[in-house]
């Protein structure tokens, strides 16, 4: 069994790597080409983002028909409905104007007047780099995340104030959950078909209910720094469970923490949490029984069998970055050797036996069993 320093040791691992990888995708050259996108895009007020949700729920990136064409080569496909943006009307004060109203501003708003906009789905032309290119959803579905994923939102109703609950992804807007302060509330999109998809979602809500509740800590981070954090930790959680989800949360992270010091300082704070998550999924695995392998007969396997066991194992000891499975496979491997070894010398010696003329060096054979 691993000692606690070296659990302690690996968990930390894993947060540095999560750190360390984001950074590497965000001074790619396409990242980079994904920013210089970004910034082509105006900034939109709260009331205009309110607006343009609720006239296209799907809308991800907005232009004016003219921008579409100057700076994204891109036109605007016949017979589309705008989206209707509120915009100021700002006229230019003249001095006997800013002694009239008695202000030093040369620039004042007037009135509102309603522009049209339009989502790059309703354009064409170009490829237009998005947050999208960068998160891969499609992970593969692995054995037991189902399991693990209904034993977690159980703990956590039992368990905890958490509620959690599920609802269609149809009317979550795009999101696959989300975590409601006022509430506690945590809503996972239930007809998710990516098991693993679904379990990381899961972890995901929760790293925001313990870091960004009413009484976290963090609470007040601002919105990429919560994003950062949440997804870190439900990476570092899918990680120890021997799930790679970094085509989805490298790139879910990097389109939120764009700066290098958000990254940093975000993660910095998240240890914590990330030793919870696991510790909590550790603990759910072993009562599941997920972190055993069915206990095979040695005795009872063909030479064969044994050999692609061997095999088998000595890649997943290589591959095993979990100090606690790493220890467990050893465990197994050198159960499975001593077998081998001993059927060997048995073979060794069944064979001197019936042909006595053949002499085999003692020393040699003890050698290569002990190799």
């Amino acid at each position: 069994m691993p000692s606690k320093a070296d659990v302690n040791a690996w968990k930390a691992q894993l947060v540095a790597q999560a750190e360390q990888q984001i950074l590497k995708l965000t001074d790619s050259d396409r990242f980079k080409q994904y920013l210089n996108t970004l910034a082509k895009f105006h900034h939109y007020s709260a009331r205009n983002i309110d607006l343009i949700y609720a006239q296209n729920p799907q809308a991800t990136q907005v232009a004016g028909f003219k921008q579409w064409q100057s700076a994204f080569n891109r036109t605007v496909n016949r017979g589309e409905k705008a989206i209707r943006i509120v915009a100021p009307i700002i006229k230019k004060l003249t001095p006997d104007d800013q002694k009239r109203l008695d202000i030093t501003d040369e620039r004042v708003i007037i009135g509102y007047r309603y522009l049209p906009v339009f989502d790059v789905s309703q354009t064409s032309g170009e490829p237009v780099l998005s947050a999208k290119d960068f998160v891969k959803e499609n992970l593969a579905d692995h054995q037991n995340v189902t399991s693990l994923y209904n034993a977690f939102k159980d703990y956590l109703n039992q368990q905890t104030d958490l509620k959690v609950s599920e609802v269609p992804l149809a009317t979550l807007n795009g999101a696959k959950g989300y975590f409601q302060p006022s509430t506690n509330e945590i809503v996972i999109g239930g007809d998710e078909p990516d098991n693993a998809l679904k379990l990381k979602t899961l972890y995901h809500e929760y790293a925001h209910s313990q870091l960004h509740g009413l009484k976290s800590a963090f609470k007040d981070r601002p919105r990429a720094y919560q994003e950062t954090q949440a997804e870190a930790v439900a990476y570092v959680a899918m990680q120890n469970i021997g799930v790679d989800t970094g085509n989805y949360s490298l790139g879910y992270v990097a389109t939120w923490a764009k700066d290098k010091a958000v990254i940093h300082s975000a993660l910095s704070e998240i240890q914590q949490v990330s030793n919870k998550v696991i510790e909590l999924s550790d603990g759910l695995t072993k009562q599941l029984g997920l972190q055993k392998e069915p206990e095979h007969d040695l005795k009872k396997l063909s030479a064969q069998e044994l050999n692609k066991s061997y095999q088998g194992l000595q890649q997943q000891v290589q591959q095993a970055r979990n100090p606690q499975q790493k220890s467990e496979l050893k465990n197994k491997l050198n159960d499975i050797h001593h077998e081998i070894s001993k059927r060997t010398q048995k073979q060794l010696q069944t064979f001197t036996e019936e042909n006595p003329s053949i002499k085999q060096p003692k020393s040699e054979l003890d050698q290569s069993l002990k190799r």
